[in-house]
C-alpha cells in the first residue's frame, strides 16, 4: 500500500512536470503568471475561448511544482469570468492544487524537502504545524505573504490528517481568493474613487498585517522545539 501511494505521488509529480513542459499553452500561461503579466494572461485565456477555463485549471495544477504568484490567476479569473464563475474555478482549482502538494509532501516530497530546506529546518516546520494544530494551518492560508504550495508540502510531510488539511485550506483560502477575484472583476472599469476598491484593499491589508503575529507565534514555537 505504501509503495502504491509513493508511485502514485511520483506519477502525479511527473504528470504535472510534463504538463508544464510539453503543453505550449500551459507553458506560455505559466510564463505570464510567473512574470505577473496579467494582461498577457488575460488575453491568452480570452483567445482560448471555452478552453480558457481548462487552461486556468491546468495552470493551478501546475503550481504544485511550479512557483508563481497565485493571486495573478485569481485576479485574471475575476476579470475574465466574473465573480461567481471565477470563485467556483479558483476555489476548486486551488483546492485540487493543495491536495496535490499534500500528497507529494506525504509520500514523495520529504527527501526533496530535506535537500532543499535541510532536515533540521523541515523538522522545526513539522513540529510547528503539529503543535499549532488547525489554527496554524488556517493562519497560513489567510496571510497573503505565505507561499501557497509549501504549506501543503509541510502538512503532508508532518502527516496532518487529510480532513483537517482540507477544511483549513478551503476556509482559509476563501477570503483572499474572494478579495482578489472581486478586485479583478473591477479592473475593466477601474477607478481610484470606486468605494468597492477601497473596501477590498482594507481586508487585504488586515490579512497582510496578520503576518506579524503569525511570525511571532512561529518564533515562539521554534524556541520551544
Amino acid at each position: 500500500m505504501r509503495h502504491r501511494a509513493l508511485f502514485a505521488a511520483l506519477g502525479l509529480a511527473v504528470a504535472v512536470v510534463l504538463l508544464v513542459l510539453l503543453d505550449p499553452s500551459v507553458n506560455e500561461a505559466a510564463g505570464h503568471a510567473a512574470r505577473g503579466d496579467t494582461t498577457a494572461l488575460r488575453g491568452q485565456l480570452r483567445g482560448a475561448g471555452a478552453g480558457g477555463v481548462a487552461l486556468l485549471y491546468a495552470l493551478m495544477i501546475a503550481h504544485i511544482v511550479l512557483p508563481f504568484p497565485a493571486e495573478a490567476t485569481n485576479l485574471v479569473a475575476g476579470f475574465t469570468y466574473g465573480i461567481p464563475g471565477a470563485l467556483a474555478i479558483c476555489l476548486s482549482g486551488w483546492f485540487l492544487s493543495a491536495l496535490g502538494t499534500y500528497v507529494l509532501g506525504r509520500y514523495a516530497g520529504r527527501p526533496l524537502l530535506e535537500r532543499l530546506t535541510g532536515a533540521e529546518r523541515l523538522g522545526r516546520a513539522e513540529a510547528i504545524v503539529e503543535r499549532g494544530g488547525w489554527p496554524i494551518l488556517l493562519a497560513a492560508r489567510l496571510v497573503p505573504i505565505v507561499p501557497y504550495s509549501p504549506v501543503g508540502y509541510v502538512a503532508g510531510a508532518a502527516r496532518v490528517p487529510l480532513l483537517r488539511f482540507a477544511w483549513t485550506t478551503v476556509v482559509g483560502s476563501l477570503p483572499l481568493i474572494a478579495i482578489v477575484v472581486v478586485l479583478g472583476s473591477r479592473l475593466q472599469h477601474f477607478s481610484a474613487t470606486d468605494p468597492v476598491i477601497w473596501l477590498l484593499v482594507a481586508p487585504f491589508v488586515l490579512l497582510a498585517a496578520g503576518a506579524h503575529p503569525l511570525g511571532r507565534a512561529l518564533a515562539r514555537a521554534r524556541r520551544h522545539h
